[in-house]
């Protein structure tokens, strides 16, 4: 045997010497200056300097690795080991996050209690145990061990990252057995409310995969829907798998049976039209009925259209056929409901007339980049993941905003109006002395009810105190009408839808309003002159005699017509 050969062997020796327990302390003495003697005679004749210096990096390197070996083997729990951390948020995703903790492993409990199921809390922050309503861990370090049954349940909850720890401990008594090796089948306790913590040191990505989709048939999670009953308006704000089922006005949510059995309610009944508490306007709305629905129900519709946008369902009926209605029951709302997707919407109408569509379908347009969808009576089902069913009103003002409550202004909604049918005018002029423009007057006529009888007498005399005069009648024209009233500097006319007009007109421009006999007052002020304020337009008024109506030529003087029109 070469003296190379003896050297390796010795080296062999004194590995085995190291790390086997049973040696004792003198023969490893005995034997490491048995090799310090050979080391000076064997290695320094059969090596050179460099040759030595090598030989001597490979040692340590494996006896570096041997060691390793050991401690992994032997000592697994010496040190913070990373341990895998699942979270089942309730967050507007539902999805099942991983993250890893790397100091919860100092934590991990060291005794397990027949069924005892051990949540621990250890890494994570004082943030996320204020977000924990109630944490739900399940600790399974070897999956293999097939089906176990959980019994008087002993759920502990261990934050140690604050100063003085809280142990709380709940009892649960569990009618099912739990299946532990099985991620598809999650704990029937867990609700939507419950934050669930899974400590499992066999677990990898796809089985929290399958965690998450753990009820078949389902987009992703879902959770009861926010549904939002006001003064004026109900609506729902609904995210996941959505399914619309026009022919018989429901709007299903597909969701898993816990979702279900621990909802407080399980459908909801909504007229989407921003009007409530008038219930003349209400019964001409459509009902429609929000339910959540299991994924392998027979009543669940597939889908025929799936949308990757958002939508929003809202009806055209009610009192939609007024035009001051119109505005603001539904194109005040709907801005409001819409705005903030910046047109990525698609908007669904329920009593959607086509006279009605057709004649608001340039604000719709410029609100949505889609074409709106009468949903009524549709056989085909449309899918969404998200939609609000209902228009938002958070004010009982009529035709304005209430900036307290939301991020808009009526200013805004102005500005929405002029863009949208390209109006040039902001502010109305200024009179000034010597100046020789002169201020435009539009008088809105009407030919059947509440109607100026001397309009010709009006228009001599505005045109003698400086006017330029226009006399208009609203029509379906919306959009040609809104360019005559933004000309104008003032707007005069009879109480009535007409005058709704004037959300067209520029700022600091003038409304007078005539208001007749027949106790129009509260709707005068109500409707006209306290949206004008908001919208910065100056108001004026002119309550008509009785002896300027033209009730005298039909009835006489003492009728009770004339004497308490209000009764009528």
């Amino acid at each position: 045997m070469t003296r190379k050969h003896q050297l390796l062997k010795l080296y062999f020796v004194y590995f085995l010497s190291t790390f086997y327990s049973h040696t004792t302390r003198l023969q490893k003495n005995v034997l490491i200056r048995f090799l310090k003697m050979k080391y000076q005679t064997l290695l320094a004749r059969s090596f050179s300097k460099h040759e030595q210096k090598k030989l001597g990096y490979w040692a340590l390197l494996a006896c570096l690795f041997i060691a390793l070996s050991f401690f992994i083997n032997f000592k697994p729990f010496m040190g913070p080991l990373s341990v895998l951390n699942l979270r089942l948020s309730t967050g507007e995703d539902e999805k099942l996050h991983l993250f890893d903790d790397t100091d919860s492993s100092l934590q991990i409990a060291k005794e397990t209690i027949n069924s005892t199921s051990i949540v621990n809390d250890t890494g994570s922050s004082h943030e996320e145990a204020e977000i924990m309503s109630s944490a739900l861990t399940v600790n399974d370090t070897d999956s293999s061990h097939g089906e176990s049954e959980i019994r008087d349940t002993e759920i502990i909850v261990n934050n140690a990252t604050s100063r003085s720890q809280e142990v709380v401990v709940f009892k649960e008594s569990l009618a099912q057995n739990m299946e532990t090796n099985d991620s598809s089948n999650p704990p029937q306790f867990v609700n939507e409310k419950d934050t669930s913590m899974v400590n499992n040191t066999n677990s990898s990505l796809p089985e929290a995969t399958v965690f998450e989709d753990a009820s078949a048939g389902t987009k992703n999670s879902t959770v009861e829907p926010l549904c939002t009953f006001m003064g004026r308006s109900d609506f729902c704000e609904i995210k996941g798998d959505i399914r619309i089922d026009g022919s018989s006005y429901t709007v299903f949510i597909v969701s898993s049976e816990i979702d279900i059995l621990a909802a407080e309610n399980t459908s909801w009944c909504i007229r989407p039209y921003a009007r409530k508490g008038d219930q003349a306007a209400m019964d001409a709305v459509r009902e429609w009925t929000v339910k959540l629905v299991a994924g392998a129900s027979h009543i669940l519709p597939q889908c025929t259209q799936n949308h990757s946008v958002p939508a929003i369902l809202f009806s055209a009926g009610g009192y939609s056929g007024n035009h001051f209605h119109s505005f603001a029951d539904i194109i005040v709302p709907l801005f409001l409901t819409s705005r903030p997707y910046n047109g990525d919407v698609q908007f669904l109408i329920t009593n959607g007339l086509t006279a009605w569509i057709s004649k608001f379908k340039t604000l719709m347009k410029a609100l949505s980049r889609y074409q709106p969808i009468s949903i009524d009576y549709r056989q085909d089902i449309h899918c969404y993941d998200s939609m609000t069913v209902g228009l938002i009103r958070r004010t009982s003002k009529e035709l304005s905003i209430d900036p307290s409550n939301s991020p808009y202004f009526m200013k805004d909604f102005r500005q929405f109006l002029r863009s949208s049918y390209s109006l040039k005018r902001t502010m109305a002029i200024k009179i000034r002395n010597g100046s020789r423009k002169r201020p435009r007057l539009v008088i809105i006529s009407r030919k059947r009810s509440r109607a100026f009888t001397n309009v010709g007498e009006i228009v001599s005399m505005a045109k003698r105190l400086g006017f330029r005069v226009v006399v208009a009648e609203p029509d379906a024209d919306v959009s040609g009408f809104a360019k005559i009233i933004n000309s104008c500097d003032v707007m005069m006319g009879v109480h009535g839808a007409g005058l709704t007009n004037m959300v067209f007109l520029p700022e600091k421009a003038v409304l007078v309003q005539v208001i007749p006999i027949g106790g129009t007052e509260w709707l005068s002020k109500t409707y006209f002159e306290e949206p004008a304020k908001d919208m910065n337009i100056r108001y004026l008024d002119y309550k008509i005699r009785v002896e300027e109506s033209s009730l005298i030529h039909q009835y006489p003087p003492d009728h009770v017509v004339l004497r308490d029109p209000s009764h009528y």
